[in-house]
């Protein structure tokens, strides 16, 4: 699923749009290896017929909550880079979303355990003037290079804003020395 591009402005546009990282899925996986293999493992040693429903049944059961649950919660976790804010939107059924703007970013700090380094994942801390103060984004894939697009991001967004400011400060001035030369 990707992300919706209607929540975006008009001048909006994504840099990244990123998942958590796979290691996410590690469990889910192995959950559904044994479930297979459990139903594989009762045909086989040809059990009772009820006794392979029952492990049929708890395979079923194991798979849709520890497995697909899973994966529909990390298809639908975005972490969204764009050149105006960071969004973050998670919900299956229900959805929550936050956009932290660009020019609220005062700081941002990545940390990678050392099985995440060796994955290439880790966690990106986001600091942001406000209420809500730290977004903490877990299991992100390639987070030194996120880190250094955010900070591009933020650098790019604050010098278009002191352009404008600047721009703006220039017009007046300007004007001034046009309307004194008449």
């Amino acid at each position: 699923m990707a992300f919706p591009e209607d929540v975006l402005t008009a001048d909006e546009h994504v840099v990244l749009d990123l998942h958590p990282h796979w290691k996410a899925m590690i469990r889910p996986v192995t959950v559904l290896v044994l479930a297979v293999a459990a139903v594989i493992t009762a045909l086989l040693f040809d059990l009772d017929a009820i006794l392979v429903y029952i492990v049929a049944g708890l395979a079923v059961v194991a798979v849709a909550w520890l497995t697909f649950w899973p994966w529909l919660v990390w298809r639908t976790t975005h972490y969204v880079l764009t050149n105006e804010r960071v969004l973050l939107q998670t919900g299956v059924f229900s959805r929550d979303r936050r956009d932290i703007p660009l020019s609220r970013v005062n700081d941002h700090a990545m940390s990678q355990k050392f099985i995440e380094r060796l994955l290439g994942c880790g966690t990106l801390t986001i600091e942001s003037a406000g209420e809500r103060g730290q977004s903490v984004l877990n299991d992100i894939p390639h987070v030194e290079k996120v880190q250094t697009t955010l900070y591009e991001l933020v650098e790019a967004d604050r010098d278009s804003h002191s352009y404008n400011d600047n721009e703006r400060s220039v017009a007046p001035a300007q004007q001034a020395k046009v309307e004194e030369k008449k």
